[in-house]
């Protein structure tokens, strides 16, 4: 699963890099959660950035059972369920991000937060599906889920799941409107664990209220608690 990441690089330098333009004012994010509205490119429109609700919309968020479903969803079957399928075909996304969050679990009561990004600590882009529907008021909602993959070796130490992170010359066949199927699949496989460090972070990325530069530091293990432990 992935239920949280990071996109802390600025306007400009997330324009040069998708080669997008982002229309809207964007400040640096630390702690991205779900329900929560983020820059996306689909394939739609490709030559910017559009702004839509990860998994779901904050009212409907309100439902935590239902919410946690609807963050995610499996790279080796999305072309299959029938509830997906759909978006696999037609409205594909790339989300921009610059590093992720997982937690290893010790015990059934201790975890421990971990930071995932490229070496280079340069920006990247995970695959996603998307969807629109009409909310109460009759207004149009865009929403969007993160595909996920079996973890590489870096991953693999603190969770069984990673988001699929695209090589940046697969990122314009993700949004190519005529790719077939089987070459669509191809590219959702683990990322190169050789271009990825991972490192434990503070347990404030555990509230989703705290959302500055510190979260990104690498510090000493600690629990959910602030205990300090040796099991990183």
């Amino acid at each position: 699963m992935c239920g949280r990441y990071s996109l802390s690089k600025s306007k400009s330098d997330l324009e040069e890099r998708f080669q997008a333009e982002m229309l809207s004012d964007f400040k640096p994010r630390y702690n991205i959660a779900p329900t929560q509205l983020v820059p996306v490119i689909t394939s739609k429109s490709p030559k910017g950035f559009s702004f839509f609700y990860w998994g779901i919309t904050p009212d409907f968020g309100k439902n935590k059972p239902v919410a946690q479903k609807l963050i995610n969803a499996k790279a080796e079957s999305v072309h299959e369920k029938a509830s997906f399928k759909n978006s696999f075909k037609s409205r594909r996304c790339i989300i921009p991000a610059d590093g992720f969050y997982e937690w290893k679990r010790l015990g059934k009561k201790t975890k421990i937060p971990h930071r995932f990004t490229l070496r280079e600590d340069e920006p990247f882009a995970f695959a996603g599906i998307w969807d629109e529907y009409e909310n109460v008021k009759g207004e149009t909602e865009h929403t969007f889920l993160i595909l996920t993959t079996s973890p590489n070796e870096v991953v693999s130490e603190v969770h069984d799941r990673m988001p699929v992170i695209l090589d940046k010359s697969d990122e314009k066949k993700w949004l190519d409107n005529y790719a077939s199927e089987n070459d669509l699949l191809q590219i959702l496989k683990p990322y190169d664990p050789d271009r990825m460090v991972g490192f434990t972070v503070s347990p404030l990325v555990n509230s989703v209220h705290n959302d500055s530069p510190a979260l990104l530091r690498k510090t000493s293990p600690m629990d959910q608690h602030g205990n300090y432990t040796l099991f990183g």
